[in-house]
């Protein structure tokens, strides 16, 4: 199977929309460093635009992905190069952002940890190290896999879709270009086709910035739906450093318009729990109560607000 993928993958190559050649630049070398950032910059416009068509899918994605979640399930990023970096990324963000433990968002890249500061060779082109990759980390059917390629021929990232369908896990499928075998493994395909790049075939760019925007709407709204937000706040935060201890105040102040001495106090009183702080203030119960109240409903602060003592 992986010797298919490679063959696969180095055969229509040529014919992907992100490797073409994008005739707004093809005088690139030419120009002055001015005309260049706006010719990026009028590239780059182009990507929400892209993104915009696939919003259906998106969603979609993001309800499956709560819908695992809700059972105990993991959402798992995996990809090679850039792509797996920017899984990497956001994955990492959601514990300080949602306070999440570390193995609810995993972001998996081909060749591992080096990958992620240095090129590792041919790892993107072994199909049999995106399963194994995905067999550490003990991959079940409750879990959600996220493939992330750009051309959606990556071998690394089609054998772990693979294995990921054969184990039960809900595939979903990333990627720039439309009619690529990362269609016939994922469940649900999101592929903002983003063109030509200006450098022709650095992925990086516009394909790179479509999907974070993209994985930016998995995680974001996939976590408002879990409770981690109330109304457009940061309930969540882990309060692990001084500027997100101030930020936490001021959410506390934000929601129950306590003044700073007393939300600050709140807060400490509540272990540094925004959710728990909220809670107490608005439903004036005790932190334990607040905490309980919390407990019995999934941590959703507008659910906790309605329950009775």
């Amino acid at each position: 199977m992986q010797g298919k993928y490679i063959e696969e993958s180095a055969r229509d190559s040529d014919n992907l929309a992100t490797e073409g050649r994008n005739q707004e630049s093809s005088n690139l070398d030419t120009l002055s460093a001015l005309e260049i950032v706006q010719i990026i910059n009028n590239q780059d416009a182009l990507v929400a635009q892209a993104i915009k068509l696939g919003i259906p899918s998106i969603a979609r994605a993001v309800e499956e992905i709560v819908e695992r979640f809700k059972k105990g399930g993991r959402l798992i990023y995996i990809g090679a190069g850039t792509s797996g970096r920017l899984g990497v990324l956001d994955a990492s963000e959601c514990p300080p952002t949602f306070n999440t433990p570390p193995s609810m968002v995993i972001g998996i890249i081909a060749g591992g940890e080096i990958a992620l500061t240095s090129a590792v060779e041919e790892a993107e082109d072994n199909a049999e190290l995106g399963k194994q990759d995905l067999i550490k980390v003990q991959l079940n059917a409750n879990d959600a896999v996220v493939g992330i390629t750009a051309s959606g021929r990556t071998p690394y990232v089609l054998g772990a879709l693979e294995y990921a369908r054969s184990c039960g896990a809900f595939t979903i499928g990333l990627a720039c270009n439309k009619s690529t075998p990362l269609e016939a493994l994922a469940q649900i395909n999101i592929a903002p086709v983003t063109g030509p790049e200006v450098v022709s075939g650095s992925t990086r760019l516009k394909a790179g910035t479509a999907q974070k925007m993209v994985l930016n709407m998995l995680s974001t709204a996939a976590m408002t739906l879990m409770g981690k937000t109330y109304g457009n706040l940061m309930v969540d935060v882990r309060v692990s450093n001084a500027k997100l201890r101030r930020r936490a105040v001021r959410i506390v102040i934000d929601c129950t318009g306590l003044p700073e001495v007393e939300a600050t106090t709140l807060l400490e009183r509540c272990n540094g729990e925004t959710k728990v702080a909220i809670v107490a203030a608005l439903a004036g119960v005790s932190p334990n109560q607040a905490a309980e109240r919390l407990a019995r409903t999934s941590g959703v602060v507008r659910l906790a607000l309605k329950e009775a003592d």
